[in-house]
């Protein structure tokens, strides 16, 4: 799934209660590519940028690291034992946290297995799912229509709550 759609559901679906929270479960919805792609993007961006719209990029054009911080960011193996440390050490669930494993499991069937796979049970197995990119088109738009239903549903049983 695509980083911005990533974020949105992620705010949707654990930010409800205030702006606040909306805007952190944005950034943990996004979290898991930004922490991977963004450094390599921010300092490669030209040669990217160039790579990306001449010609299809290959795994073989990604760094080795990039790699080993996907498998730590896209396992759900990984979430929960951070989200269950955070949880024993501040005595409550921090809800806006859940955007990384819904990341995750938005992941897991919208990446196909020739392109970054998602290593969701990593490092206890490497089983991943072959699934549609989240580029195709019957992926892409229901996605971003159903997003828009979410945010004006949101937006109007928000914008109902302040007026009453």
């Amino acid at each position: 799934m695509d980083i911005i759609s990533h974020g949105l559901w992620g705010g949707v679906s654990f930010g409800r209660s205030n702006k606040k929270f909306f805007i952190w479960s944005f950034i943990f919805g996004i979290a898991p590519d930004l922490i991977t792609f963004g450094p390599f993007f921010v300092l490669h961006f030209s040669k990217f940028y160039r790579q990306h719209t001449n010609n299809a990029q290959t795994a073989l054009d990604i760094p080795a690291y990039i790699f080993t911080s996907y498998n730590f960011t896209h396992s759900l193996v990984v979430a929960f034992i951070v989200i269950t440390i955070i949880f024993l050490l501040k005595k409550k669930i921090v809800k806006f946290l859940l955007a990384w494993p819904l990341h995750i499991l938005m992941d897991m069937p919208t990446h196909s297995i020739n392109f970054f796979p998602t290593p969701f049970a990593w490092p206890l197995s490497d089983i991943k799912i072959n699934g549609i990119p989240w580029s195709h088109p019957a992926i892409f738009i229901p996605n971003w229509i159903a997003l828009t239903i979410a945010i004006s549903w949101l937006y109007f049983h928000s914008s109902k709550r302040k007026t009453s």
